[in-house]
């Protein structure tokens, strides 16, 4: 089944070209089913990279899903259209009465700032309240997931000296959770971060669970609130290209990045990368949907608490 999304998403298109299904709105309701409320809080500056990166991920479930984008009223991107904006988005206080199968948070280019620095944090807070109540399960991810363990569990970050930046392989602390159902007994997932949370603080919690970690990249994926939230500190989302674009764009500006390490083949940048995580991405995305989503939701939106 195709995802629902709003007529004239520059993603469409996009994903058509890769033989990926979905339906704009117009089609959608022709169909006679609930579908699974999706809301998607982009944060990333590429809005439509990002855009297109999720849908892609989402399209794989066999669900039909409705897909909003949710924007923040203190913050206005400087690096996307103020019509795709306009066109496409609504502000959380549009939203704020809805309650939605799931949400999804995603990174910002905003962790070498202290949590309360970031001039949206206020907004930030009351949406991560308000999902509490609103929302079957969250997706959190890279600064979302550093945010949002800080938030709701008090969880500290911490700069580091390089950028964590390449592809890691990931272990599985615990197989039997369903988010993993399928998995191999390792995993890639790309990072790009320039802070860390720290095992100790969050094992020091007993509402997480570290459920993928690195020996190399150290926590990737905790989970909370029996799924209900998982925070995830890398990008599976991230498209080939993603970290050469990174890279190509600090190269000369920046000295904290390295080349981005187990991603070139041979780790030539001359050379194109070696992708090693869009299965497992696939798989993750799709399991979320099914087994903490759509099997954990009340049929009736409203009983959501």
């Amino acid at each position: 089944m195709p995802l629902k999304i709003p007529d004239r998403l520059p993603a469409i298109d996009i994903l058509k070209q890769e033989n990926i299904f979905v339906m704009d709105d117009s089609r959608a309701h022709t169909q006679d089913i609930r579908p699974l409320q999706i809301v998607i809080l982009n944060l990333m500056p590429l809005k439509i990279t990002t855009e297109t990166d999720l849908i892609r991920l989402l399209s794989n479930t066999p669900l039909q899903l409705d897909i909003t984008f949710m924007k923040l009223k203190s913050h206005t991107s400087k690096n996307t259209p103020i019509e795709h904006m306009m066109m496409f988005y609504k502000d959380f206080d549009e939203l704020r009465s809805r309650k939605f199968d799931g949400m999804i948070i995603t990174g910002a280019p905003v962790e070498m700032l202290d949590f309360e620095e970031v001039t949206y944090w206020d907004e930030m807070s009351m949406i991560f309240e308000w999902a509490k109540t609103h929302v079957t399960s969250s997706l959190f991810i890279c600064w979302a997931a550093q945010a949002g363990m800080f938030y709701h569990y008090g969880i500290p970050k911490y700069p580091l000296e390089k950028k964590m930046f390449g592809i890691f392989i990931q272990k599985i602390t615990d197989p039997q959770l369903p988010i993993f159902r399928g998995f191999d007994d390792i995993f890639y997932m790309p990072q790009s971060r320039h802070s860390e949370v720290r095992r100790e603080d969050i094992l020091a919690n007993p509402a997480l669970q570290i459920i993928a970690e690195s020996e190399e990249s150290g926590v990737s994926m905790v989970m909370a609130r029996d799924g209900r939230e998982f925070f995830i500190t890398g990008h599976l989302e991230y498209a080939p290209n993603t970290l050469d674009n990174e890279y190509r764009r600090d190269l000369g500006k920046r000295d904290d990045v390295d080349v981005p390490k187990n991603y070139y083949r041979d780790n030539n940048p001359d050379n194109a990368p070696l992708v090693r995580w869009r299965a497992h991405a696939n798989l993750l995305f799709s399991n979320w949907i099914n087994y903490y989503v759509y099997q954990t939701t009340p049929y009736n939106i409203e009983d959501i608490r």
